[in-house]
């Protein structure tokens, strides 16, 4: 495979957001929609599948032979590749039939284990997230024009003060576990947001510390990753702390812990 562009991937990674942004806010915007549930009770909607078709066909054309790992292509779970592409067209379903609109747009790109690349995109929030060209991340102000970036402000993790810690937890998916963990920590703030945005409130410095202890798959968390590393972050394992990983057999993470790394993190 020809060497990646990486100016392509920021082009077409935001753009296909774009797309499938406004497919899904079309849907979200009607009075009712659709909604199944699948087989691991985890729920799905017609903006799930609308939004997967776009951005799909969209890196087909763009990046012909790199393979493409879906949330909602059961088929694509089995890939096995050092390079792919990792998607979730419609990161936090719940909060979208719940229309409390912290759901996201999330593309990465993955190479040897490492998201490098990646785009989240909050349409119903006007918030919009990536990794530039040269691998650090900015936010984007909207409106979005499709065919021309719009002022980009870059991100910078906060230095955190250990006395005064800002969390931010999962608004939809938060147990006693987490709770537990949370409280070993001066807390000076704790808020609550839905899907891929943790990450991107750490990214921001509105966070300092994002703890999972639940069960989430690599494309809930690769877009996220790559936003928060590329403004100086870190992502690792709950139980060693080690840099979390991609490419992992079936896809699914283990519990972990986003964070600046001026965050003295506990066990």
């Amino acid at each position: 495979m020809a060497a990646i562009d990486f100016h392509k991937i920021e082009i077409e990674f935001r753009a296909l957001a774009l797309q499938a942004g406004d497919v899904i806010m079309q849907i979200y915007n009607q009075p009712d929609f659709d909604i199944r549930t699948k087989s691991d009770d985890s729920p799905v909607t017609e903006a799930d599948e609308a939004a997967d078709a776009i951005i799909s066909a969209g890196l087909a054309r763009a990046f012909p032979g790199v393979a493409v790992v879906t949330e909602e292509q059961a088929q694509s779970h089995g890939t096995s590749a050092d390079v792919f592409i990792i998607v979730d067209p419609l990161d936090g379903t719940k909060e979208f039939i719940n229309r409390r609109g912290d759901f996201t747009v999330n593309i990465a790109y993955v190479e040897h284990g490492v998201p490098l690349r990646g785009v989240v995109y909050a349409p119903a929030r006007n918030r919009m997230f990536y990794t530039h060209a040269d691998g650090h991340s900015v936010e984007e102000a909207g409106p979005f024009a499709h065919d021309t970036q719009g002022e980009l402000r870059d991100l910078q993790v906060r230095h955190a003060n250990m006395a005064a810690l800002l969390v931010v937890a999962s608004k939809s998916h938060r147990d006693q576990a987490t709770n537990d963990y949370i409280e070993k920590y001066n807390v000076a703030d704790l808020c609550s947001a839905g899907s891929s945005l943790k990450f991107c409130l750490v990214a921001t410095g509105e966070a300092d510390l994002y703890p999972r202890l639940g069960r989430t798959m690599e494309w809930d968390t690769a877009a996220g990753d790559a936003v928060l590393r590329g403004a100086g972050g870190r992502v690792v394992t709950f139980a060693g702390h080690d840099v979390l990983a991609y490419g992992k057999p079936g896809f699914e993470n283990p519990f972990f812990i986003a964070a600046s790394p001026t965050v003295d993190l506990l066990p």
